[in-house]
């Protein structure tokens, strides 16, 4: 039996349980936050879920916003009790930049973020970290304080970047992040507002194509074999990042309701069919499938 189609489904069915759906596909791109731990603790369903798909076969590649290398997302993920039996690989947007900033051969970079939380990411650039005057680029990972910055607090910084025709890295192309339910401003916030006055920005992760590219060649070495994008599915809870980045990459998706779009698509634990149509509208990305949450 073949996949549907996303163009088939504008609202995509409610499903209790993954594993008929799983069994069609040979590759899971599954994102992290919001679908297989809360910022605090790992989601036991979820996990199992995932370890029963390789259990059968299957290749899971976690596709993370997260603005360090693979590594450090890995250490989280332990903090955090998700096994490592429920993934092959990672690809994260931390990667990505560092290896655009390697590709392009910048030396002087002006750095925004959290040295402290971030550090993972600032010491294995190939660039020095400079004045925004000597810069040649802009690299961002967040607010350096994000519990009381904005991306407004930013305005002045980028518009002495802009002045200069500075590109920005943005090493997390999400704009908020759910921590245990409260909200942060994250890096793609201040890329977002650079855009908007006319700088050049590369966004480093989901939903661009680098991200998924990265996560395709990464099954296919891991599988050592051709991968075909209908055997594919992408796990998320974001349209903006994960069902949009599935749908331009060209494959499936599966949306979790109760990561960031919770308060719009759920009644308590339970999802709501009348809240979901309304959140896939016509300009909405679609899905296969949506669940409260991943579970087997």
């Amino acid at each position: 039996m073949q996949p549907p189609s996303n163009s088939a489904l504008p609202t995509p069915p409610v499903i209790a349980n993954a594993a008929e759906l799983l069994s069609r596909y040979e590759v899971l791109f599954c994102d992290v936050w919001g679908v297989i731990h809360n910022g605090l603790i790992a989601y036991r369903d979820a996990c199992e879920a995932l370890e029963e798909f390789r259990r059968r076969g299957g290749t899971v590649v976690l596709v993370s916003n997260a603005p360090v290398p693979k590594q450090r997302v890995a250490d989280m993920l332990d903090t955090r009790q998700v096994p490592r039996s429920a993934w092959d690989d990672i690809v994260s947007s931390g990667d990505i930049a560092l290896a655009h900033v390697a590709e392009r051969g910048f030396q002087a970079l002006y750095c925004i973020g959290p040295q402290d939380r971030d550090q993972a990411l600032f010491r294995a650039l190939s660039a020095r970290s400079v004045p925004l005057a000597e810069a040649e680029a802009l690299i961002c990972t967040g607010l350096n304080d994000d519990k009381t910055e904005t991306p407004e607090n930013y305005r002045a910084i980028l518009e002495q970047a802009l002045a200069r025709k500075l590109p920005f890295i943005c090493a997390n192309p999400d704009l908020i992040v759910d921590v245990g339910g409260t909200y942060y401003y994250c890096a793609g916030a201040i890329a977002d507002l650079y855009a908007e006055m006319g700088g050049a920005v590369y966004w480093a992760g989901k939903p661009h194509l680098n991200a998924y590219e990265t996560a395709h060649a990464k099954a296919e070495s891991l599988r050592d074999r051709n991968v075909e994008k209908r055997r594919i599915l992408v796990i998320g809870d974001s349209l903006r990042t994960d069902m949009k980045g599935a749908e331009t990459f060209g494959c499936d998706a599966l949306f979790i309701a109760s990561g960031i779009h919770r308060h719009e698509t759920m009644d308590d634990a339970h999802l709501s069919p009348e809240r979901l149509g309304a959140l896939f509208d016509a300009q909405a990305p679609t899905a296969v499938g949506a669940m409260a949450q991943l579970r087997w």
